[in-house]
């Protein structure tokens, strides 16, 4: 069986270094990105099966412009798009649990904090292709 592939992107090269290996470790084969720009890129030249995008990078919306970006592509409609972020720690904002007002203006699957929790992250990837097999 193929391993699944995972985009990863983050401005910060520790996290990606980090995330990666633990990604790998649980069997994926990663791929990454260090800017919302070549994010979009790697996604065109790779069409992943999961990614994973920090939300704030070169700007405050860099994640949420990928995401939606890629979340118009037909293709991504059968992938999980997650974004990660620390704005909870750092603001006390806190996402809810996907509100519908949320899911119109924020196109993504998921959002996690960061520091990402592998064994949260796996789950959330697993829970999303459990239902969306085709």
């Amino acid at each position: 069986m193929e391993k699944k592939k995972i985009l990863y992107v983050d401005d910060d090269p520790d996290q990606v270094e980090q995330n990666k290996l633990l990604l790998e470790s649980k069997g994926y084969f990663v791929l990454t990105a260090f800017s919302g720009k070549e994010g979009w890129e790697v996604y065109k030249q790779n069409k992943p099966d999961a990614v994973v995008i920090d939300l704030i990078m070169e700007e405050h919306d860099s994640g949420f412009i990928l995401s939606y970006k890629i979340k118009k592509e037909s293709y991504s409609k059968k992938i999980p798009v997650f974004i990660v972020t620390s704005a909870a720690y750092l603001t006390g904002f806190k996402f809810g649990s996907s509100t519908e007002e949320e899911k119109e203006w924020i196109k993504c699957d998921a959002i996690l904090n960061k520091p990402v929790v592998l064994d949260e992250l796996v789950q959330k990837l697993d829970e999303f292709w459990a239902l969306h097999q085709a």
